[in-house]
């Protein structure tokens, strides 16, 4: 049964379209994985299904009473209220069932046999809905998912505003598991979990008896969950029964047949136009030359396949400095109170470090604290005077101007045609490059981010989460970039197969908190 059917949407967002006559299905039980590059739209396509954005054209419609799940790139906890709250609210929609199917009763004591029997029923319809929520059992179930998930050691009445990052998307996930939904929509939800994380909403997903949608460029973890893959490309939705890799070889041979029907085409049009021209001016041979060109005239052109835009990232290398970079003497990070036991770190010349931990220890923190951007709770850290750093910060605020300008605001000095071409290296087509920064993808805005540091000579990398957002193709390129950079590299990043083939040492954050893990 197809629980979601999406009939010729198209739209257009900022001047691009996104979307242009796409369809697509989603049947009972599926679980599907929506792929495409950095800025093909999926996040778009999420909004218009859910009806956070109305299509310019087509069709969405969903099975009655269909109930949702939906956890993107930018959900948020409403501000004031306890995790017990929050919590509580994933029973909002069976408590407003509940109410209805009481209203039904009411109507019941006054009502003919008609009405009665279509009461009758929708009350049965209701009740085997609420059953099959685990309406009756919410108090139960809450303790023991948010004990599972560790909620429990943070303190259900801790308000929602003094969470962590990624205490916060333990809460979002717990919610959402709660809720139970007939569809789980997921964009990018490793964004911002630690490898523990991960491995809970691996088996939580795999396990799950409804449909999910769900958005990841983290690939063993797509691949260990969905059985569809649906591809976003050049507006289109393409549908594929099988995983990520099975996608990437139909892919490949459906790309390798346009080549080869355009080329083929391409060779008889030639040939065509070549008799063509040999032949029209002769009158033994005008009528064949004038039926070749009534051919060539009715013949349906081929479009040249369209080359995949690929970024290449290389980071600018600067003066050698001393041995050490950074020395670390029994340092304590923190804010109003420490997050950490006293550490002492040395980051020596051309080592390449990975920081690892749970969410929530303060990975972020000690990045700042180490290049001087944050005061030490105590201790101190001695920096090496020639240390030049390139900084990726995790997230950055809405930059409300032109990709364009917010590179050359970087680099003054540089041409017009200079920064489009470090933008274009970067893999950022024009439409991009003209575009508003915060109209951009997560994965086109980091881009754009990464130019800024590329392009400015460092003999230090500190790499915040540098892979969230980033489509596979970037995250490769990435990856490329820092096993030939010749510097240092500190790097926080949830992905293992993306840094361990990096690093030489891991530095697990756990060992030194004072947090409850």
């Amino acid at each position: 049964m197809s629980i979601l059917t999406v009939q010729n949407v198209s739209h257009d967002f900022g001047g691009r379209t996104i979307l242009q006559d796409a369809s697509f299905r989603l049947l009972n039980g599926e679980h599907i994985g929506l792929v495409g590059a950095n800025g093909e739209g999926k996040s778009t396509f999420l909004n218009i299904i859910t009806g956070k954005i109305e299509p310019d054209e087509g069709k969405i419609e969903w099975c009655k009473r269909i109930t949702t799940g939906y956890l993107d790139q930018h959900t948020a906890l409403k501000p004031g209220k306890t995790i017990m709250e929050v919590l509580q609210d994933a029973f909002k929609y069976y408590f407003d069932l509940e109410t209805e199917m009481l209203q039904m009763y009411e109507q019941m004591c006054d009502c003919d046999d008609i009405t009665m029997t279509r009461l009758m029923d929708e009350v049965g319809e209701i009740q085997e809905i609420l059953d099959h929520g685990g309406f009756y059992t919410i108090d139960i179930k809450i303790k023991e998912v948010a004990g599972g998930l560790g909620l429990n050691d943070i303190g259900l009445d801790k308000l929602v505003d003094e969470l962590s990052g990624g205490q916060r998307s333990k809460v979002l996930l717990t919610k959402l598991l709660l809720e139970n939904p007939m569809i789980l929509i997921l964009d990018e939800p490793t964004n911002y979990l630690d490898e523990q994380h991960i491995y809970w909403l691996t088996n939580f997903l795999k396990n799950y008896e409804n449909a999910f949608i769900l958005v990841s460029h983290d690939i063993p973890f797509l691949n260990s969950v969905i059985n569809i893959i649906y591809s976003l490309s050049d507006g289109g939705l393409t549908r594929y029964k099988g995983d990520y890799h099975y996608y990437l070889e139909q892919t490949e041979l459906k790309n390798k047949q346009q080549e080869a029907a355009y080329n083929k085409q391409q060779k008889e049009i030639a040939d065509l136009e070549d008799f063509i021209s040999r032949n029209k001016a002769r009158v033994a041979t005008r009528n064949m030359a004038s039926s070749r060109q009534k051919k060539l005239d009715k013949m349906d052109l081929l479009s040249k396949p369209k080359e995949k835009i690929k970024p290449t990232f290389h980071f600018l290398e600067a003066r050698t400095p001393g041995k050490v970079l950074f020395q670390c003497s029994d340092l304590v990070i923190g804010y109003d109170s420490p997050l950490t036991k006293p550490m002492n770190l040395e980051f020596e010349r051309n080592k390449k470090v990975a920081i690892k931990g749970v969410n929530g220890l303060g990975k972020t923190t000690l990045l700042k604290t180490i290049i001087g951007m944050l005061e030490p709770y105590s201790g101190h850290v001695e920096k090496d005077p020639f240390v030049e750093i390139g900084f990726f910060k995790q997230e950055e605020g809405d930059i409300n101007k032109t990709t364009f300008n917010y590179l050359w605001d970087e680099y003054p000095d540089r041409g017009n045609g200079e920064i489009r071409s470090m933008l274009a290296k970067c893999g950022l087509t024009t439409d991009h490059i003209e575009s508003l920064v915060k109209v951009l993808s997560g994965g086109e805005n980091a881009k754009a981010r990464l130019c800024v540091i590329m392009n400015r000579a460092s003999n230090v990398l500190v790499l915040d989460e540098p892979t969230n957002h980033l489509d596979v193709d970037a995250k490769d390129a990435l990856q490329e970039a820092l096993l030939a950079f010749k510097g240092a590299i500190i790097l926080v990043s949830h992905e293992p197969e993306f840094y361990l083939p990096i690093v030489d040492e891991v530095i697990n954050l756990e060992e030194c908190s004072t947090k409850i893990i």
